[in-house]
């Protein structure tokens, strides 16, 4: 039989790379793997341009709150990130503790990314900041003018879309109080005074939020373009299974102690202090071991007003992929 030709859009990070070089071979297809920015990816693959790709799970989400999914997803995460880190303040703002963003002006790139969804949901469930206690401002975090994947209008939640300044110049010169964003202010990066974290010891909140509810955030899944997955069901395994694949060989290259795999110092020693907090798959795929996490996300998006029902779970990801699940091929 022919092998399938397909195209992915999506980011190169160390666990994908063995897809992107063609190491890792998906069963009877041919991935064509163009790297971009999650950004390009996603809106790209909204546009239908590749047969599957990145997707920002929220966005995922949404579309199949809504019953206008063009695509389903399998459950693959090709990124996560704790979020604590995520929120930054304005030095003179007077912001010491979460409650202090109440009444504040914040900045965020879009109010539906995925990042936002979790950082929120941390604010309400661990200190009770509601997201209609601040005045939300969205708009480009470098550059004036980014426009939403969706746009958002929830009662109670006062949302500003910002045309003309970019986030990062606002927050710096005071113009927003604070800031959620996936990616660092480059004013914080530049070493700008003017700017710091809300959380000053970030890895220490974050582990401790994960020792007490055992979710680690998941930000982007994988999808199949429905009609390309409709057509030939099997791919979602056969992807499932590279990707599988293509993580093992990133896990099982950051165990090397000599030489060694990253350019970090002691990195090995990093890798097994992970290891005693997460267990050996500390990048789990598949839906059981990531359902508590998944049915966080479900429930954030419809506490914060962004679906009109709660999604399931099992609503999510390719039917053919969760009954073999635990397969290999």
């Amino acid at each position: 039989m022919a092998r399938l030709s397909l195209s992915y859009a999506g980011h190169l990070s160390d666990r994908v790379r063995a897809l992107y070089h063609g190491t890792v071979v998906p069963e009877g297809i041919d991935l064509h793997f163009l790297p971009m920015s999650p950004v390009q990816a996603f809106n790209r693959v909204l546009r239908g341009e590749f047969a599957c790709g990145e997707m920002s799970f929220s966005t995922y989400v949404l579309r199949v709150a809504q019953g206008n999914a063009p695509f389903v997803a399998i459950p693959v995460f090709p990124s996560r990130t704790f979020r604590h880190g995520a929120i930054y303040v304005n030095a003179a703002a007077g912001i010491a503790a979460p409650a202090d963003l109440k009444g504040r002006r914040v900045g965020v790139p879009e109010y539906s990314m995925t990042a936002a969804v979790w950082a929120r949901g941390a604010l309400m469930h661990e200190y009770g900041v509601q997201p209609g206690d601040i005045h939300w401002i969205t708009g480009g975090l470098q550059t004036a003018g980014r426009r939403p994947l969706t746009e958002v209008r929830i009662d109670g939640v006062k949302i500003e879309h910002e045309e003309q300044r970019a986030l990062n110049n606002m927050l710096a010169d005071g113009a927003i109080d604070a800031l959620i964003a996936p990616q660092t202010p480059p004013a914080l990066l530049a070493g700008d005074a003017r700017i710091g974290y809300l959380f000053p010891d970030v890895p220490s909140v974050e582990r401790a939020y994960f020792a007490k509810t055992r979710i680690f955030p998941i930000m982007h899944t994988v999808v199949i373009r429905r009609d390309v997955w409709e057509r030939d069901p099997w791919i979602a395994i056969s992807l499932q299974q590279a990707f599988e694949r293509s993580k093992a060989n990133c896990l099982a290259e950051l165990a090397i102690d000599e030489p060694l795999p990253i350019s970090l110092p002691w990195i090995g020693q990093y890798v097994r202090s992970i290891r005693d907090t997460f267990g050996d798959d500390f990048w789990p795929y598949g839906v059981e071991p990531n359902r508590p996490t998944i049915e966080a996300l479900c429930a954030f998006l419809h506490e914060q007003g962004l679906v009109s029902r709660r999604v399931e779970v099992d609503e999510l990801f390719a039917a053919n992929v969760q009954s073999n699940a635990g397969i290999r091929l």
